[in-house]
């Protein structure tokens, strides 16, 4: 019995199709650097053919995160590369720092923020893959939405918050 996954490549030789991302490389949303927000799109669900989606997230001091929620399609999951991400786990807040992971299965209460006066670096891992470059690009401008447009942009982006 085989506990991979089903085959997905049939070739015989193998393909040249490794994407390189170097570290300059500037961010998909916002501005990299201290005081700033940003995300990097490290591997979409383009890019891994629906396996999952990689991102760097850039925190600046004070910059809160969202409310506790939970995905019904989803796990997500956080690698803390640098500061303090207060990472709540369905029952308590935790102080994450430098090297510190959460994985978060599907229907998993969890929230994120930055409450420090420093800015915050981490990796949010989301599998299977989903869209989530959307929900990042256009969250922000859901200041203005009735409440009928944003339930309807939560729920197809699978975000269901509970606070």
């Amino acid at each position: 019995m085989s506990y991979y996954p089903e085959q997905v490549y049939w070739g015989d030789s193998g393909e040249v199709s490794a994407r390189y991302r170097p570290v300059g490389t500037a961010p998909d949303i916002g501005e990299s650097g201290t005081g700033k927000d940003a995300i990097h799109y490290l591997a979409t669900t383009a890019t891994t053919r629906g396996e999952f989606g990689l991102y760097r997230v850039e925190m600046r001091p004070k910059a809160g995160g969202p409310k506790t929620h939970f995905h019904k399609t989803i796990s997500e999951s956080f690698y803390i590369l640098d500061g303090t991400v207060r990472l709540f786990d369905g029952e308590q807040w935790i102080d994450a720092e430098k090297g510190d992971f959460l994985h978060v299965p599907q229907g998993g209460l969890h929230a994120f923020r930055n409450d420090s006066d420093a800015p915050a670096d981490m990796l949010l891992l989301f599998t299977p893959g989903a869209p989530r470059e959307e929900y990042f690009e256009q969250v922000s401008q859901l200041a203005h939405a009735s409440e009928e447009e944003r339930a309807r942009f939560f729920d197809k982006h699978d975000s269901y918050f509970v606070e």
